[in-house]
């Protein structure tokens, strides 16, 4: 029940649901949805998505190697670790920061919908998909 009430959410979201993620359809373990709202551009120096993930999908260990990433939980529920911590639930609302240089991964539970705003500064360094041993 929980899982299709979120997907409702999640396909409704205020920021609009994305298009299939397939430019970085190779960093996630499922279904992603991307839908751009800021590109980096002049004196702006953030890109701003919203990041939609079907169930159980997550994207690989990262890092932001010249800037930071900013994530706003925004419907549904997800999941944040920061290598070498437990990982953290996400409801909307939540707000998670990873500084620059520090690996992480976010995604949906195992059996929800999930999205959420990503403010991204600099380039992402894409690392190994996380494996269940590593959460």
């Amino acid at each position: 029940m929980e899982d299709k009430m979120f997907e409702q959410e999640v396909k409704n979201d205020i920021f609009g649901f994305g298009n299939l993620n397939t430019t970085y359809a190779e960093y996630f373990s499922g279904d992603s949805f991307l839908k751009s709202l800021v590109q980096p551009e002049g004196s702006v120096d953030v890109a701003v998505a919203n990041v939609s993930f079907a169930p159980g999908t997550k994207n690989n260990w990262h890092v932001h190697t010249d800037g930071f990433q900013i994530i706003l939980a925004t419907s549904g529920k997800g999941w944040a670790q920061i290598d070498g911590q437990p990982k953290q639930t996400l409801n909307p609302g939540d707000v998670v920061v990873f500084p620059a240089g520090v690996k992480h991964w976010h995604g949906a539970t195992d059996d929800t919908w999930f999205s959420h705003l990503a403010i991204t500064k600099g380039a992402t360094k894409w690392l190994a998909p996380v494996k269940d041993t590593e959460i």
